[in-house]
């Protein structure tokens, strides 16, 4: 078979059809070669963001060499941090890399089984459907996607595939979290009555980077490639160094925080969505051009999708105005709370004796004790280290290496984009949301 050339045209038409809901039909490459179990494995960049600089590629190394993993190449667009990635990485591996001006270049070169992606938040579904279609299996970063059509496409394309993919919501490979969930899971807990989270901080600078905008030229970046399926405006030098204050690039804070820890209420429960969900806020204090929220609470409704008498509420608050209560992740059942600030369970909040006498009822309270007490874990995540990213880097490589699920799969990606696609809905029309299962759809009410 002839090797066919993956060209930008190909490329954008392939991402329109991503965009009406179909999958990414790429051209097959001829050159994939067959991967045994002592191959070493291959593996691109795609986007050398400060994530892959600090955390992913840090997090790769650190077990690269034990499983016969390697990073080749590095894929960006923009022509400084394509540079900026080949140096550091050959710097940090010791081994020539090669710098791809796209990621058509990356897959047609044939050098690759497997990518990192860390790109724009509204890239990363259309990224990893790219990713796989060229016959790659993908780590990618969350969100996974901001739009359901996007979600949608993705989702058909890696199901249907024999690929590994990995969302990069963390926070299932940590120790912490993994005792939690066997914790609520084996029914010690009691059912879940209420979440209250927050994400909290006091930067005017999060996400601003006035000295990289003024230094970013339209030469160097290839504008079309970076709007993908997203509506064509005129060149804006902060909508691709500071996307996280711009919609349709991103939401901001519910897709860069929320995600986080709505994701745990689906690992926790099994519930893939909430029923509903209303939102407010606003831009109430950083009015420096940004359009994205800078203060947000949401209220998502949980429970069963045919007892709509059984639930619970989830309350998630964010602010990056003032940094009172920081990150917390509460989960409170009728005999006390579940706190992943503290990693502690507690008989906060629980039944009293005094309340249940009155009502002929008996004392509901849960010992106070550490979560690594109550949810012991047999092998967690053979890492040797507690950082979650590291850990979930981690577990993406043996699931390659083994051909095996990993924690956070696609659907794990899918369902934390249904709830954030349902908190954009809320945010953009004032109104309460739900979801229409057979039409995989967000609903306004």
């Amino acid at each position: 078979m002839s090797q066919k050339k993956i060209t930008r045209r190909k490329f954008i038409k392939s991402v329109s059809a991503a965009a009406a809901g179909a999958a990414l039909t790429l051209p097959a490459l001829s050159h994939r070669r067959v991967q045994g179990a002592n191959d070493r494995i291959r593996v691109g960049i795609v986007g050398f963001s400060d994530r892959a600089r600090n955390t992913l590629i840090p997090g790769f190394q650190n077990y690269a060499a034990e499983l016969n993993f390697e990073i080749v190449a590095v894929s960006d667009i923009w022509k400084r941090r394509r540079e900026e990635g080949v140096e550091f990485l050959q710097k940090l591996t010791g081994r020539k890399i090669t710098g791809m001006r796209n990621n058509e270049e990356l897959y047609e070169s044939g050098m690759v089984d497997a990518v990192i992606i860390s790109t724009a938040d509204f890239q990363h579904a259309l990224h990893c459907i790219q990713a796989v279609e060229a016959g790659n299996d993908a780590y990618v970063e969350k969100p996974f996607a901001n739009r359901m059509k996007d979600a949608r496409a993705a989702l058909k394309v890696v199901e249907t595939s024999s690929k590994i993919v990995q969302i990069g919501t963390q926070r299932r490979s940590a120790r912490n979290y993994i005792q939690a969930n066997n914790f609520i899971r084996s029914g010690r807990f009691g059912d879940i009555v209420t979440v209250e989270m927050t994400w909290n901080v006091n930067q005017p600078g999060r996400w601003r980077r006035p000295r990289l905008v003024e230094a970013l030229q339209k030469e160097d970046v290839d504008w079309k490639r970076y709007l993908m399926n997203r509506p064509y405006e005129p060149w804006n030098p902060r909508k691709y160094i500071e996307y996280r204050l711009f919609w349709p690039y991103s939401s901001g804070i519910p897709g860069q925080w929320m995600v986080h820890q709505i994701d745990t209420v689906h690992w926790f429960t099994g519930l893939p969505r909430p029923r509903s969900v209303v939102v407010n806020g606003g831009l109430y204090l950083w009015k420096d051009g940004r359009k994205n929220w800078d203060t947000l609470t949401a209220v998502f409704d949980y429970g069963s999708f045919r007892n709509k008498s059984k639930g619970f509420q989830v309350v998630y608050s964010s602010r990056q105005t003032n940094s009172a209560g920081s990150v917390k992740e509460l989960y409170f059942s009728n005999s006390g709370m579940l706190n992943l600030a503290s990693n502690r369970i507690t008989p906060e909040g629980g039944l009293t004796q005094r309340m249940a006498a009155a009502m002929g009822m008996e004392e509901n309270r849960l010992p106070e004790m550490p979560i690594a007490d109550a949810g012991r874990v047999e092998t967690a995540a053979n890492t040797g280290t507690d950082n979650a990213s590291f850990a979930h880097m981690r577990n993406w490589m043996e699931c390659v290496r083994e051909r095996k699920k990993p924690n956070a799969d696609i659907r794990a990606g899918y369902d934390h984009s249904v709830a954030l696609c349902m908190t954009i809905k809320a945010m953009h029309t004032g109104k309460r949301v739900s979801f229409n299962d057979t039409k995989q759809k967000v609903v306004v009410k």
